[in-house]
This record gives C-alpha cells, sequence and structure tokens, in this order.
C-alpha cells in the first residue's frame, strides 16, 4: 500500500519534463563577469563627502583603521542596490545616512553588463526626509526597475550568505543548517534550485503524512475488528433476549385465559349458593305466615274489651268536672271582684305618696333657694367691689405703647428694605453669576472629555503603528510633570492640531514618521532625565534650545505665487506649542513647503521658476532639485496620501488650558456658592428679626387690644352686678312674701295623706292573706283532677 501511495505521489513530479538549467556564467575578456561592480561613487554619503571607488574583478579587500569609512561603502553597496536599511542594522531610515550638516546625499553603482562594453549606472539620490530618487543611465526610473536590473544578475543584498553586513553576523551565526543550505541554494545555485528543493521538501512531507496515516488506518481497522467481535457477542445477547420476551409475552396471554377459567368456576359455585338460600327463604316465609294468624285473632279480641274498660271511666270523670267547673265560676268571680278593689286601692295610694313627696321636695327647695339667694346676693356685692378696685387700678398706657409700636415699625420697615432692595437683588446677582460659570464649567468638562477620548485615540494610532509601550510613557511623562525643570510636550501627534484634512495629509507625508511619537523638552537636563526613565519604552527624546531661526523667511504669498493657485506655507497650517512648532519647522523644512490648488497641478512647470523646491496639492507632492554639476532641474512626484496620524490628532496644550480654566471656574464657583450662601444666612437673619418685630407688634397690639377690652368688660361687669344686686334683692322679697301661706296648706294635706296611706297599707295586707287562700283551693282542685287522670 506505500509502495502504491509513493508511486501515485511521484508520479506526476517524475512525468514532467526537468526544468531548463540557468546558463553557466562565465569571465570575460577582461576578466569580469556579468554584474560584478565595476565602480562605486558616493556624494555626501556618511563620513564621506566625495569618492570614488573602483573594485577589481575578483577579490577585494578594503583596509583602514576605525572610522575611516569601510563600512560606509558596505552600507553605500547595500543601499545603492535597492536594499533598505533596515537590512543593515543600523538606522531604520534612509535619512540618517546623508552626511551631518548635509540635506541630501548620492550612491552611484557601476555594474557590468553581458558584455566589457555594456556598463549599467544605477544612482540613487537620498535626502534628511527620507525621501529616495532612482535613475537608471542618467534617467529617472522607479525601484521596481532598477530591482529588476539588479535581480537580472542574481545580486541578493538581503541573502546573508551572498552579503553580510557586520552588524548582522550575530543573524548569520543563528541560522540553522537548513536555513543556511535554503540561503546557499539561492545564493549560488540556479534560481530554480530552491523551488525544486521546497516542493521535495513538501513532497517529503507528504509521503511522511501518508505513511503516518497508513499506520493510523491500520490501528483503527484493529480497533474496528476488536469492536465487531464485542459486538457479535452483544447481538447474540440481544438476540436470546428477544425470545425471552416473546416467550413472556405468550406467557402474558395465557395468564388471562387462566384467570378467566377460574373466576368461571367461582361464579357456578355462587350461582348455585344463591339458589339454595332462595329455598330457604321460601320455606321461613311460610312458616312465618302460619305463626301470624292466631296472633292476628288474640289481638282483636282485647282491642274491644279495653275499648269499652275505657269508655265507663270517662263518663264519670265527665260528671265530676261539671260540678268542679260550676264550683269555679262562682269562686273566680268572687277573686275577679276582690282583685279590683285592691287594684284601685293601691293606686289612690301611690298617688297619694307621690303627692306627699312633691309637697316636701318643694319645702326643701324653698329653704335652698333661699339660701342660694343670700349667697349669690354677697358674691355680687364682693365682684362688685373687686371689679371697682380694678378699675382704679388700671392706669392709662395707651401713650406708652404706641411709642414702642412707631419704634418696632420703623425697625422692620430698615430690615424690609435692607432684604427686598440689598439682599434679595445680590443673592439672584450670584445666582445668575453661578449659573453662568457652572454652564461654562460643563462645557470645558465637555470639551475636556472629548479631548481626552482624542488623547486615547491617538495613543491608540501611534500603538498600532509600532510605538508599544505609549500609553506608559505618555503616562510616566503625566504623573512626573512636576519632576521637569521646564514644559515637556509630547507625543508630538498630541500637541499638533490641524483643521483641514488635506493639509494634515500634507504634513504626514513631510514629516518622518518617528516624529509623531517622539516627546520635545526645552532644557538639556529634562532631556537627559526622559532618556533616562524612557529608554525602555522606545520613544524618541528631542530638546528643543529656545532659538529662533534669524534666516528663516517671513510668510509672504506674492502675486506670481497667487497666480499659480498657491495660498499657504505648511508652517502656517497647524497649531502647536511653539516649541513642538520650532522642531518640525526646523527638523523638515516645513518654511519651505508650498501650498497649492488643483489650478497649481495644471501649471506645476512654472512652479520652479519662483524658487519653490517643495510643492502639496490635493493630489501630488512635487519635489525639484538642481543638479551641481550640470545645473539641470529634476523633479519627483509622488501621490498624496490619506492622514493616518493626525486625523485623530489633539492638541495637548489646549487641554492643559482647559484643565487649567476647569480649575479656575470650580474655585470661582465655591467662591460664588461661599458668598452666595452668606448672602442667605444674612437674608435668614433678616427675615427672623423682621419676623420677631411683626411678633412683637402684634403683641403689642394684642396686650393693648385685651387692656381695651378687660377695662371696657369690667365696666359693664360693675353695671351689670348692680343690676343684677338689685333685680335679686327684689326677687328675694317677693318670694318670702309668696311663700307662707303656701307652706302650711301644705303641711296640713301631708298629714291628711299618710293617714290615707296608713289604711291603705293595712287593707293591702288583709287583701294579700284572702288572695293566697284563693290559690292555695285552686291547686288542691288541679291536684285531684290530675290524680283522677293517672289512675284512668
Amino acid at each position: 500500500m506505500v509502495q502504491r501511495e509513493r508511486s501515485k505521489f511521484l508520479s506526476p513530479a517524475m512525468a514532467d519534463p526537468p526544468p531548463p538549467k540557468r546558463h553557466k556564467i562565465v569571465r570575460g575578456d577582461d576578466d569580469y563577469m556579468p554584474g560584478n561592480i565595476l565602480e562605486i561613487e558616493l556624494s555626501k554619503f556618511m563620513t564621506f563627502d566625495h569618492v570614488k571607488c573602483k573594485p577589481g574583478p575578483r577579490l577585494n579587500l578594503v583596509v583602514g583603521p576605525n572610522g575611516s569609512g569601510k563600512s560606509s561603502l558596505v552600507c553605500a553597496i547595500a543601499l545603492g542596490l535597492c536594499g533598505e536599511p533596515p537590512l543593515l542594522g543600523r538606522a531604520t531610515s534612509v535619512g540618517a545616512y546623508v552626511k551631518r550638516g548635509e540635506e541630501s546625499g548620492s550612491i552611484k553603482i557601476t555594474l557590468r553588463g553581458n558584455n566589457k562594453d555594456e556598463c549599467i549606472a544605477i544612482t540613487r539620490k537620498i535626502n534628511t526626509n527620507n525621501k529616495s530618487e532612482w535613475l537608471l543611465n542618467g534617467n529617472i526610473v522607479p525601484k521596481s526597475n532598477v530591482a529588476e536590473t539588479v535581480k537580472r544578475f542574481n545580486i541578493q543584498v538581503s541573502n546573508l550568505t551572498q552579503f553580510l553586513p557586520q552588524d548582522r553576523v550575530c543573524e548569520f551565526a543563528k541560522l540553522t543548517p537548513v536555513q543556511l543550505l535554503e540561503e546557499t541554494e539561492k545564493a549560488v545555485g540556479d534560481p530554480q534550485l530552491p523551488e525544486q528543493h521546497r516542493a521535495l521538501v513538501h513532497k517529503s512531507y507528504a509521503l511522511k503524512n501518508i505513511e503516518v496515516s497508513k499506520e493510523g488506518h491500520l490501528g483503527t481497522l484493529n480497533l474496528l475488528k476488536k469492536q465487531n467481535a464485542e459486538l457479535e457477542k452483544d447481538v447474540e445477547r440481544v438476540r436470546l433476549r428477544d425470545e425471552i420476551l416473546a416467550k413472556a409475552e405468550t406467557m402474558k396471554k395465557k395468564l388471562h385465559w387462566l384467570e378467566y377459567d377460574m373466576k368461571k368456576a367461582q361464579y357456578w359455585e355462587a350461582k348455585q349458593h344463591e339458589n339454595n338460600a332462595a329455598k330457604a327463604m321460601e320455606e321461613s316465609a311460610k312458616l312465618l305466615n302460619d305463626l301470624k294468624d292466631p296472633i292476628k285473632l288474640f289481638q282483636g279480641r282485647k282491642f274491644w274489651e279495653l275499648r269499652k274498660i275505657i269508655d265507663s271511666k270517662d263518663s264519670k270523670q265527665k260528671e265530676e268536672q261539671t260540678a268542679l267547673d260550676a264550683k269555679w265560676k262562682k269562686v273566680d268571680s268572687r277573686i275577679k271582684e276582690n282583685y279590683k278593689k285592691r287594684s284601685e286601692l293601691l293606686d289612690k295610694e301611690s298617688q297619694l305618696d307621690v303627692e306627699m313627696q312633691r309637697n316636701y321636695k318643694d319645702m326643701e327647695d324653698l329653704r335652698r333657694q333661699e339660701e342660694t339667694w343670700q349667697k349669690k346676693l354677697e358674691k355680687i356685692r364682693e365682684e362688685l367691689a373687686a371689679s371697682e378696685l380694678e378699675l382704679e387700678n388700671l392706669g392709662p398706657s395707651e401713650p406708652r405703647q404706641q411709642e414702642e409700636l412707631q419704634r418696632l415699625r420703623a425697625k422692620a420697615s430698615d430690615i424690609d428694605y435692607e432684604a427686598k432692595q440689598v439682599m434679595n437683588p445680590r443673592i439672584s446677582q450670584l445666582e445668575r453669576e453661578i449659573s453662568c460659570k457652572v454652564t461654562s464649567l460643563n462645557e470645558c468638562k465637555k470639551r475636556l472629555s472629548e479631548m481626552n477620548n482624542k488623547i486615547t485615540k491617538c495613543l491608540h494610532v501611534l500603538q498600532k503603528a509600532g510605538a508599544d509601550k505609549i500609553f506608559e510613557a505618555f503616562k510616566w511623562v503625566q504623573e512626573h510633570r512636576k519632576i521637569f525643570n521646564k514644559g515637556v510636550y509630547g507625543p508630538v501627534l498630541l500637541e499638533v492640531n490641524v483643521s483641514d484634512q488635506d493639509h494634515a495629509a500634507y504634513l504626514e507625508g513631510q514629516a518622518a514618521q518617528y516624529i509623531w511619537k517622539s516627546f520635545i523638552t526645552q532644557d538639556p537636563r529634562d532631556r537627559d532625565l526622559l532618556v533616562q526613565h524612557l529608554k525602555f519604552f522606545d520613544v524618541p527624546v528631542l530638546n528643543y534650545t529656545g532659538e529662533v531661526d534669524q534666516q528663516r523667511e517671513t510668510f509672504r504669498i506674492t502675486e506670481d505665487m497667487h497666480a499659480l493657485g498657491i495660498h499657504s506655507r505648511l508652517d502656517q497650517v497647524f497649531d502647536a506649542p511653539s516649541a513642538v512648532k520650532e522642531v518640525l519647522i526646523r527638523q523638515f523644512n516645513l518654511d519651505h513647503s508650498y501650498i497649492g490648488s488643483k489650478d497649481t497641478d495644471k501649471r506645476a512647470d512654472e512652479v520652479p521658476k519662483l524658487g519653490i523646491i517643495n510643492l502639496w496639492t490635493p493630489e501630488n507632492h512635487y519635489r525639484w532639485s538642481k543638479s551641481r554639476y550640470g545645473g539641470h532641474i529634476s523633479a519627483m512626484v509622488e501621490q498624496v496620501g490619506d492622514p493616518k496620524f493626525i486625523v485623530n490628532s489633539s492638541n495637548a496644550g489646549e487641554i492643559e488650558k482647559l484643565e487649567s480654566r476647569e480649575k479656575d471656574l470650580e474655585g470661582s464657583i465655591a467662591t460664588l456658592e461661599e458668598d452666595a450662601k452668606r448672602s442667605r444666612d444674612k437674608l435668614k437673619a433678616l427675615i427672623n428679626e423682621y419676623a420677631d418685630l411683626r411678633r412683637k407688634m402684634e403683641e403689642i397690639n394684642k396686650l393693648f387690644q385685651l387692656e381695651k377690652q378687660k377695662r371696657e368688660g369690667i365696666h359693664n361687669r360693675i353695671v351689670y352686678v348692680r343690676c343684677e344686686r338689685e333685680e335679686e334683692e327684689e326677687s328675694a322679697d317677693r318670694g318670702q312674701r309668696q311663700a307662707d301661706p303656701t307652706l302650711v296648706e301644705r303641711l296640713v294635706e301631708e298629714e291628711r295623706l299618710v293617714a290615707n296611706a296608713e289604711g291603705c297599707r293595712r287593707w293591702r295586707v288583709v287583701s294579700r292573706g284572702r288572695m293566697g287562700g284563693v290559690e292555695g283551693g285552686r291547686g288542691r282542685a288541679r291536684r285531684v283532677s290530675r290524680s283522677k287522670e293517672d289512675e284512668a
């Protein structure tokens, strides 16, 4: 099976024709091979102002002391043959290879062609703005054309086995044997050899996978066989179980028939018992009827005999009852007459008792009335004397009370004026000021929140762009601002504020990417401190010395510029703290970069005549350079991209201003609220004082009214008491004259009523005894009648 799979796997490769081999490269008559370097010319590059070097056809050695430029030649070869700065392991931008103090430099490398007469000149111009311009045999071409030319000669500056910079020796040492073999194949072998090697490796992996898969399938097959054997046992057990269940089902059906037969036998046995019981019941009923006939005859004869005896006794009782009823009627008539006389006597007795009690009560009332009149007269005399004395004691108090009321009214009026005309307007003014301040504070907080959100977004953008620890660096600077001697700004992206997104794209294209994550100090000591603490966060630190560039041109748009559509300069389109803005202008020549419109694109050829070497339009970025040798002007045009950083930028200086304004507003609000609280407390005190004065005035008025009412009441009471005393004296004399004859008549009448009452009481005792005898006789008659009935 493995052989079959292997043959299937290898058959397509074996069927394909072998790829053509690379032509063998031979040396020419000049002992050079195609692609050899014939000449290296450097200008303003690293340590060289200008140098020209012509290597030999075979091994070349460069010997010299440290710093003499040996590595500069190696770097020039790598960068001139389409290499990028990272592969050298030194600086990360091409602008760092321009000689210090210069703005641009160039690398020119001449390669041998396929014959000795063919020379290929590759020129790369670089500047401090990290921009490159490529020329092939003196013509400006894209980088891709140069890369194709280098690839045609199998020049691989990125391959460590072909080109090994000294800063990447450690990387070369870390290559595994497999990696080393692959890189060697790329460097010296056929170009198709690495591909064939990779295909062979892939096929080897596939073959191993097939073998592993085969072993896995064999193991799975054996496992399935074991599982099948176990399942066969389970199937046998299931079959036996089904047979037993079928037998059990049959037994269940037979069990019902058996139960039916048993119930049927029980039914016939019960039926037999029922028939026997019916026969026995019929015999018992017949015997019972035979015994009932004599009893019925005896019962009929006895009943008639008893009925005759009872009727004879009833006739006798009726005669006796008639005699008793006649006697009872006579007694009852006499009882009713006696009862009627007794009731009349009792009513008369009760009337006499009531009248006697009324007379006694009238006599007592007269005595009490006389005593009351005497006491009332005495009390009236005392009240009259007291009222006259109190009226004499009340002196004239109205003038004194009026003076006090006038004084209190004047003071209350002053307080009311101060509260309404002074305190209320002041409190209203303070409340309006507080409301305005609170509104400003809320707007400031809202704006600050928006700015902080922008800060977070900007920091995220920088983090995604490679500044992994930008959040930690920013946090450290914010927490330690107090230790710096002067202001520290950064990251620069947070300090720059651009209102127009087109201008943001221009600024990003003009400035290097590293500047946006940089921090800027204004004191060398702050720079050293910041470098020491931020070295682990991988962020640059720049120091601004504060010197103003005296040679900087004043911003001015001439008529010629205006005619071409140029309307601004790059250093005028953004806001930032002065230190940040100066660093950006000096580092990236923003004061030499102008901004035009779409019309400027159509007349771009006329721009260099105005002395402008850097121009931004909505669609393109133009740069012109003048050759020092031929004096001709070369131009480079790049398309303007979209902004990646400044689209989310925020001005950190504005945030500091907002924070400062927030603190000032909070302090002002606190001061105003304290003033308002004091004013409210004072107003409350005035209101309370005014209320106290009003209460005192009301109390004085109330006392005055009470005193007046009291005086009038005393006077009225004296008049009333005098009138009442005169009336009481007259009524007492009149009652004394009318009470004597009435009293004698009532006493005589009382003696007569007492005698009549005693006679009624004696008759009532006698009548009660007679009624008791009558009731006793009636009871005895009832008992005799009841005993006779019992005997019957």
